[in-house]
């Protein structure tokens, strides 16, 4: 009798074996916010493609709830208090006006921000300091100051004649300080171009250029700037003025020149901080990032259509020629 009993266990154990193993609960799906004041595909296909090389995939594993602005900024915090109200597990907020508008709509939810341009983020309240962050932001800050003088350095480099060199000028309240220093130490003239708003905003800021006779053009960091470059670069190419751009891509897509980190490597490393949150990191303890890596891309077919040779010495220094 006994025996039977126990054959009928081990039989039902086998049996319901693996309808136990089917019946554990479901692993949860995590809700990623995305809050950006600009256009934001090109972000979260980097962000995929990064979150996937760690073994996440949209739509199994996570979803996202994305936010944009459309460069409307008064539009981010009612869009901050959107995602707190869908109870997200983790923020990404993309560029300084959406960080703070996170920051100011929860304590709660960890926001890993990504591309902090410049300094003032311990000023502005964001973070304790850059080496135990507190509260529940961290992330990746950009080296927006720093690299706008080098982008200027390698511009007036390629354009070593070059005394009248115009800046847009996005508005955000930049003193641009870091370029003016490089442009006095060079002795060259730098012509602050403000970008209004409205659909003839880049024309007319153009046509300014034309009448100011810029004979180069440094287009600084800006999310407005990375969103609306095609027209920035086909402006330049119809007014034959050379510039020097912000992203590696913006020189694959016809700017002369292109300096800074590339979009997969800094997406990569915000996906590094998110995978660390979810594993249970606090955001506070985390220290803040800066990309290590930049790329100074050259395109030597709008170099050629502008009339314009580059100096072999600028050409050594180049991670990639376009050609």
């Amino acid at each position: 009798m006994k025996r039977r009993v126990f054959i009928g266990a081990v039989a039902g154990g086998l049996l319901l074996g693996p309808f136990g193993a089917f019946a554990q609960p479901a692993r949860k799906v995590l809700r990623i916010g995305w809050l950006s004041p600009e256009e934001i595909e090109v972000h979260l296909r980097a962000f995929g493609e990064a979150m996937r090389t760690l073994g996440y995939v949209e739509g199994q594993t996570y979803t996202i709830e994305a936010r944009s602005a459309a460069n409307n900024f008064d539009r981010l915090p009612k869009l901050a208090a959107e995602l707190v109200n869908a109870k997200v597990d983790i923020i990404v907020a993309v560029s300084p006006p959406a960080i703070l508008a996170a920051k100011r709509a929860t304590d709660a939810i960890p926001i890993v921000m990504a591309f902090w341009g410049g300094g003032g983020l311990v000023e502005s309240g964001v973070v304790a300091n850059l080496a135990r962050p507190g509260g529940n932001v961290t992330g990746v800050s950009m080296l927006a100051v720093e690299l706008e003088a080098k982008r200027l350095e390698f511009l007036l480099q390629a354009l070593p004649k070059a005394r009248n060199v115009g800046v847009l000028d996005p508005g955000n309240g930049y003193t641009y300080s870091e370029i003016r220093g490089v442009a006095e130490r060079a002795g060259v003239q730098l012509r602050m171009t403000l970008v209004g708003q409205g659909d003839d905003a880049y024309p007319r800021a153009f046509d300014a250029l034309v009448q100011a006779r810029v004979e180069a053009l440094l287009v600084p960091s800006s999310p407005r700037f990375f969103q609306e470059s095609p027209r920035i670069i086909a402006l330049a190419a119809a007014r034959r003025i050379p510039a020097i751009y912000e992203w590696p891509s913006m020189a694959e897509d016809g700017g002369l020149m292109a300096y800074g980190p590339t979009l997969a490597e800094l997406e990569g490393r915000v996906a590094s901080f998110v995978q660390r949150i979810l594993k249970g990191a606090r955001p506070g303890d985390l220290p803040i990032e800066q990309p290590n890596k930049f790329e100074l891309i050259i395109n030597l077919n709008t170099a050629k259509a502008l009339g314009q040779t580059i100096p072999p010495s600028l050409l050594l220094r180049a991670d990639r020629v376009i050609q």
